[in-house]
């Protein structure tokens, strides 16, 4: 049997090749996917050929071990159902999941590596639990208080899906800052009090501050609007970019916090309490909460990923994409 993967083969570069599926391992069902999301600021961040190369994909999924030399596969967010399992493993065939597994249309896996999908929820909205679970992630390591004023510097899948969470904190305000005019509508529909442009916004005294826009000269900005003891979540990967905190200005007096966020861990200062499996638990519940329907922008063919990524390079007013393997 044959399976359908995409491989990043050099900056501004994808493939879809088809390739033999292999047998399974000791434990492993076999998933078909039927669309997978694009994670726009790493997958984007690797398109343009910007990933530290050399550097591992990620250490803490079996499905992404081997670094980011070309060519790789990539991708986290893949949703289907179960097509063959052994015998022992028998319930699990037909069951609706999501895997951390690259863009392919078919992969095995270990059930303990799978999670399954809740009733009710298609398998559309199921393909962005990854990223709720990381914006569910951002909101632990901000660690928001009533009343604080909150500001989240880019509204792109994952930064919409943030400021639906924090929507639902008593915070005496909460601003998104974003340059796509469509992003910032979006943003006042998933509960933002006031979003604005980039250019426009010089308000400071900020207590909490996230960067999700995936540019390094925002963190900049990020920086200049907090207040005394303010927090400033780094959620963007700026990879071989690099980033310019302005720590040459009052960074030093007014005690700023940057805290560095990722979703392959859990915050040190929480594992006593917090797993994996109870970050997915609230991942879930925000989900079926959230109206997703206009987060994602376009349906693309697997066969056209190619001028998927393309789009989502060029094209400020997408928000998010995903991959159709039915046709």
């Amino acid at each position: 049997m044959n399976r359908r993967s995409l491989y990043f083969t050099a900056g501004g570069v994808v493939e879809v090749r088809e390739e033999a599926l292999g047998e399974p391992g000791p434990g492993e069902v076999l998933v078909q996917s039927e669309v997978s999301a694009i994670s726009p600021g790493t997958e984007n961040l690797i398109y343009r050929g910007e990933a530290p190369q050399g550097m591992a994909l990620d250490g803490t999924l079996s499905a992404l071990q081997g670094s980011f030399a070309y060519p790789f596969k990539y991708g986290y967010a893949c949703a289907g159902k179960v097509l063959e399992a052994p015998d022992d493993l028998r319930h699990w065939k037909g069951l609706a999941v999501v895997g951390m597994n690259p863009h392919e249309s078919h992969f095995y896996a270990r059930p303990e590596e799978l999670v399954t999908i809740p009733r009710g929820i298609p398998l559309e909205k199921a393909c962005l639990l990854p990223l709720m679970e990381t914006a569910v992630n951002l909101a632990l390591d901000g660690g928001p208080l009533i009343g604080e004023e909150v500001v989240i510097f880019g509204q792109g899948v994952l930064g919409l899906l943030l400021t639906a969470v924090l929507s639902r904190f008593p915070l005496s305000r909460l601003v998104t800052i974003e340059p796509s005019p469509r992003r910032r509508a979006e943003s006042l529909r998933m509960g933002a009090h006031l979003s604005s442009h980039p250019a426009e916004y010089v308000r400071n005294g900020a207590d909490l501050v996230y960067e999700l826009s995936g540019r390094p000269e925002t963190l900049k900005q990020a920086v200049s609007i907090c207040g005394f003891g303010a927090r400033v979540v780094i959620g963007s990967w700026y990879g071989t970019r690099g980033g310019d905190p302005g720590l040459g200005g009052d960074f030093h007096r007014k005690r700023i916090n940057l805290i560095s966020s990722q979703v392959s861990t859990i915050a040190p200062a929480l594992t006593g309490r917090w797993s994996k499996q109870r970050r997915i638990k609230e991942a879930w519940k925000m989900l079926k909460i959230t109206n997703t329907d206009k987060l994602i922008t376009h349906r693309v063919p697997f066969s056209m990923a190619a001028a998927a990524y393309e789009d989502l390079d060029k094209t400020e007013s997408t928000i998010g994409v995903i991959l159709t393997y039915n046709n």
